[in-house]
């Protein structure tokens, strides 16, 4: 007999509409343009910082980006991926990692806090360009 529920899979990748963002994975560092409400008025603030965590659940599919803001002191968000609050992800560097989670950077100050940049050659620089 046939089941008539829906499964957990189903309901994870229900309404999931494909955003035209550019491929970025942790260790890129990237601009992401939100939308921000203010009384009536609306208008984008842009928020530029490494990817230090990815988690992708369908539609629930998040990513967290870290900052070093204003006297040095760290401010992370986490951004829905599917969220229409998200208008824009701009990539800015690819990063040079060796791990899917970059929490350690959290305990890190200064120059130790940066990622290294992953640097290509021009046939990679290309075949970046076309994907």
């Amino acid at each position: 007999m046939k089941s008539k529920k829906i499964t957990r899979e189903t309901i994870a990748h229900m309404d999931v509409v494909e955003r035209n963002f550019p491929q970025f994975q942790v260790g890129d560092a990237i601009e992401v343009s939100q939308r921000v409400i203010e009384g009536e008025k609306e208008r984008l603030q842009a928020f530029e910082g490494d990817v230090i965590a990815m988690s992708n659940n369908g539609i629930s599919s998040t990513f967290t980006v870290r900052r070093i803001g204003a006297n040095g002191i760290s401010v992370e968000k986490i951004f829905p991926y599917y969220s229409p609050v998200v208008e824009s992800i701009k990539l800015l560097r690819k990063g040079d990692v060796r791990r899917a989670k970059l929490y350690y950077m959290r305990h890190r100050i200064g120059k130790a806090a940066r990622v290294k940049e992953l640097v290509l050659s021009k046939t990679g620089k290309k075949q970046n360009a076309s994907v």
